[in-house]
């Protein structure tokens, strides 16, 4: 048998490093909260709400029914005030109902001092149609002492083990992107580089170039996966080994970390990821990862994820070789870019799937950098 001194001295000394509290809190009072600057919802965060307007109102049915809901988790910040981690749908629709939800995004957008109009109840139908101002004065009083159980990660808790508690979260029941888990999740290690990659998803070169993808994927914060992935191919390739999802979390994680030993020079990588959209833009604009297909020898407006991969990663190669006020020059990578992407080989090479492992992905790269170094020798 194992001895289980040194495994339950280990679970003891994780213990040491959590520090929570539990908070039965009205709904008012986290309204409050949020209006005086208590309760964090950073506009990052606010861009995942998504529930329909009949999931919003569903909810509110269930806190005129009194029913349970799950528990929402924040963590402490220095200061005392909190940030909100898991919980987003439910304090959202209840800001909704009250008319103190901003989210623009939304389809249809939900403009400021807006009410939920009560759709989709299922259990008290005679909700349906009714806002906020529409209950009786006992609805309303009901509705703002509704609780819910709030889970506080104190300051005082080891920022690892506030990381790897909410990678395990189960997040309201909602299928969040892979980036969005990392948006939450990750920025419990540090928020200097998630920042960053919302910042450089905002660079208007960037933007115009990779225009060609849906709002869905935009919505899913794809657009900073993008940014990340190119980051971590630029910088880790030779790591990729199998699972992409695995490889971007694991390099967000070592640049985010202040404890590991990952270098990253933010003003050196900003000036890449800058020059490299700069000249995307000037030579292709938002065709910049159009794809072609085998019986069209034209572009297709669009977006295709592994010509982003090639392209960008590929046009390292000559970066630094690149005038980008030369007129010349821009001609040359756009007919260079365009011939590649019309090339029988490459479009083999970025069509169909099965193709996001590291031997695909080093062969769509590789044919990228030797069309480009041939179109400017050193």
């Amino acid at each position: 048998m194992t001895d289980a001194s040194p495994l339950i001295e280990s679970i003891a000394a994780t213990l040491k490093k959590a520090s929570t509290q539990s908070l039965d809190l009205s709904f008012n009072e986290l309204l409050d909260m949020s209006e005086n600057g208590e309760l964090n919802i950073t506009p990052d965060y606010q861009r995942l709400f998504r529930w329909s307007e009949g999931q919003q109102s569903r909810f509110i049915e269930s806190l005129l029914l009194e029913m349970p809901v799950p528990p929402i988790f924040v963590i402490e910040e220095g200061d005392g005030t909190y940030q909100l981690i898991d919980g987003l749908q439910r304090i959202s629709s209840y800001l909704h109902m009250r008319a103190k939800l901003s989210a623009p995004h939304l389809d249809p957008p939900v403009a400021p001092g807006e009410f939920l109009t009560l759709s989709d109840c299922d259990i008290v139908p005679a909700l349906n149609g009714l806002t906020f101002n529409d209950f009786p004065t006992a609805l309303q009083i009901r509705l703002k002492r509704a609780f819910i159980r709030v889970e506080v990660v104190r300051k005082e808790t080891d920022p690892r083990f506030k990381y790897h508690m909410f990678k395990r979260l189960n997040t309201g029941g909602e299928l969040l992107s892979a980036q969005q888990l990392r948006n939450c999740t990750i920025r419990l290690l540090g928020a200097v580089f998630p920042d960053f990659l919302i910042r450089m998803s905002d660079v208007d070169d960037f933007k115009e170039c990779t225009s060609g993808m849906t709002p869905a994927r935009k919505l899913s914060a794809f657009d900073q996966e993008l940014v990340l992935r190119f980051f971590a191919l630029k910088n880790r390739r030779a790591r990729f080994k199998h699972e992409v999802t695995d490889f971007l979390t694991e390099y967000m994680e070592e640049v985010a970390d202040p404890l590991e030993a990952e270098t990253f020079d933010y003003d050196i990588e900003e000036a890449v990821f800058r020059r490299t959209f700069a000249a995307l833009r000037k030579a292709l604009g938002d065709m910049s990862f159009a794809i072609a297909y085998k019986t069209r020898d034209k572009l297709t407006a669009g977006f295709g994820a592994y010509h982003f991969e090639a392209i960008t990663i590929g046009l390292q190669a000559v970066l630094d070789r690149l005038d980008l006020d030369d007129d010349g020059v821009i001609q040359r990578l756009k007919d260079t870019l365009i011939a590649i992407k019309l090339d029988p080989v490459f479009i083999e090479m970025t069509t169909g799937g099965g193709k996001n492992s590291p031997g695909p992905l080093n062969d769509r790269i590789g044919f990228v950098e030797r069309r480009l170094v041939d179109a400017f020798p050193g």
